[in-house]
């Protein structure tokens, strides 16, 4: 079934590839209910929902695109729901936020079974897209150094430095020392290990307890979060979230893609520059977020830490059902992972050094043109400045062609550049956000 012959693999390295690429990204099942509890989503039905929507994508991987790539709710885009979506609209609750993704899960669908979704990626310029990256890390970073008052609200300045000395500040400091020395010594795990021997040191100091006891069965307190189709599409209409949805699919259009297309280069697995059972492959994420949206979770997305899985070996979609497996069983540990997900200091170097990860994209931007850096630098800005990830998609989208024309390069603009620039002038001049 995966071909393990023919990709010059075994059961053993296959298998050994999925647990190295589970314990990779496995701190998304503490990160995200930290994260998407700030838009008042119950930590039970986030964390459950991460699981199934991670099973649900990195198992169509497996089993119909046979690749060693694992889908989960993506970093950026759940910070993007709870702190612009939900948090700087208080007429927009959760369930409503859901139901942008739901529909937004539904279009990216539709997407995956067309060319179009190809023809989105190549019209969005590169510069847009490595701003739109780093612009995300940085946002990432400074909600991690807000959470643990390392950064805090100024008077006169809107943010300074707090207070290094509080028993908060020194366990995340201690945690990023920790957790960095790891990732610069290559460990696999690295940002798990990191939060694991943080807890130790939060437990053994007293600040984390397991008053709860460590495994229970799963559950869903809401339920179905979005069942029908029809009351999503009106949820949507009637908050105006039209630029909320695009969002959603544009972020997780070329994240997703990018992250598919270089793990597998690394793997070995391109064919002719272009990715075989490409269709399969990208029905994973968004399949996986569709569902996801219906039980609580932020959109999902290729984890570029499938990487170390293929380091280690993977080359089949035994990588992927082995890490789908494995958070199958992480699902019975919700008391352990609620007890370390109170604790903010735990998660906040994950959420820190994900972050510069991201921000590396900077390096790619073309600095010495300024009509394609100055779209990608307002982008970056405006993200963490303005706590909206849409609002730095929509200034870099506005700008670029404007400067564009300006140079009389128009012709080098793609034409949907020209139907989104006017998409999100609409939006920010007319619509709420």
């Amino acid at each position: 079934m995966f071909k393990l012959k023919e990709n010059n693999t075994n059961k053993k390295t296959e298998m050994i590839a999925g647990i190295t690429t589970f314990f990779t990204m496995v701190y998304i099942v503490v990160v995200n209910p930290v994260i998407l509890a700030d838009a008042g989503v119950p930590f039970e039905q986030v964390f459950t929902a991460t699981i199934i929507s991670a099973v649900i994508g990195t198992l169509w991987m497996a089993l119909f695109a046979n690749y060693p790539i694992a889908i989960a709710p993506g970093m950026g885009l759940n910070a993007y729901f709870a702190y612009s979506v939900v948090g700087a609209n208080p007429g927009i609750d959760y369930q409503t936020a859901f139901a942008a993704v739901f529909i937004a899960g539904i279009i990216f669908v539709i997407l995956s079974l067309t060319p179009f979704r190809e023809k989105l990626i190549d019209a969005i310029p590169d510069n847009l897209k490595y701003g739109i990256s780093a612009g995300i890390g940085l946002f990432i970073a400074f909600i991690g150094l807000r959470q643990t008052k390392i950064i805090v609200a100024h008077p006169s300045n809107l943010v300074g430095l707090g207070d290094l000395q509080s028993p908060s500040a020194i366990l995340a400091i201690v945690g990023l020392a920790i957790t960095l020395i790891l990732m610069v010594l290559r460990v696999n795990g690295a940002l798990f290990f990191g939060m694991i021997i943080t807890g130790l040191i939060a437990f053994f100091t007293g600040q984390l307890s397991f008053a709860q006891g460590l495994v229970s069965l799963p559950s869903l307190p809401d339920g179905l979060i979005v069942a029908n189709p029809i009351t999503a599409l009106t949820d949507v209409i009637q908050h105006s979230l039209y630029a909320v949805v695009f969002s959603f699919i544009l972020v997780t259009i070329f994240d997703t893609t990018g992250t598919m297309v270089g793990v597998a280069t690394q793997a070995g697995l391109m064919k002719k520059g272009k990715l075989p059972r490409a269709r399969q492959a990208l029905l994973s994420d968004s399949i996986a977020t569709t569902i996801g949206s219906m039980f609580g979770t932020s959109p999902t997305t290729a984890y570029i830490e499938s990487s170390s899985g293929v380091a280690a070996g993977g080359r089949t979609g035994l990588t992927s059902l082995t890490v789908a497996i494995l958070f199958i069983i992480s699902a019975f540990f919700g008391p352990l992972v609620s007890a370390v997900s109170g604790i903010a200091a735990i998660t906040a170097p994950a959420l820190i050094i994900v972050g510069s990860m991201m921000m590396g994209n900077i390096a790619k931007i073309r600095w010495n043109e300024l009509d394609d850096a100055f779209p990608a630098f307002l982008t970056i800005l405006s993200m963490p400045l303005t706590s909206s990830i849409s609002t730095g998609i929509a200034l870099g989208f506005i700008s670029y062609p404007l400067l564009k024309i300006a140079k009389g390069k128009w012709r080098e603009v793609h034409p949907l550049l020209y139907v989104f620039a006017v998409l999100f002038f609409y939006q920010l001049a007319f619509l709420p956000h």
